[in-house]
């Protein structure tokens, strides 16, 4: 458990909602509505299957951009590097670059975020 709350949703588990919950029940509940929600939106935006062509590079940066705005809470940042087939390269930034939780990050949030819009990208990787 982080040892200020953070303001970004997604970055919760079920069980640091729960920790968060006995110290702080009013911030666990804000918190898990949001979650909730971000949820719904990326529910909502999902679109293609696995098979189907790659989304150009400026739906990516859209998205991108999107993620760029939860890691901001933060003082984090990321950028778009390449698209190299299946694989999107982006770049940690910010106070993401040596936080011992980018790589959560990375796989919790950023490739999640991905993955649910479109899921015929296979990876996300981080290009240091």
């Amino acid at each position: 458990m982080p040892d200020s709350p953070k303001l970004d949703a997604p970055f919760y588990t079920e069980q640091e909602l729960d920790a968060l919950y006995e110290t702080d029940p009013v911030e666990a509940v804000r918190i898990s509505r949001e979650q909730h929600f971000l949820r719904k939106r990326l529910d909502a935006e999902q679109g293609g299957h696995a098979d189907a062509p790659m989304p150009s590079a400026e739906e990516l940066r859209g998205l991108i951009d999107d993620v760029r705005a939860i890691l901001a809470r933060d003082g984090g940042d990321i950028e778009l590097v390449a698209v190299e087939e299946r694989t999107l390269r982006v770049r940690m930034k910010g106070a993401c670059v040596g936080c011992p939780r980018a790589p959560l990050d990375l796989r919790n949030v950023v490739e999640a975020m991905v993955r649910k819009r479109y899921p015929q990208v296979r990876a996300v990787l981080n290009a240091f």
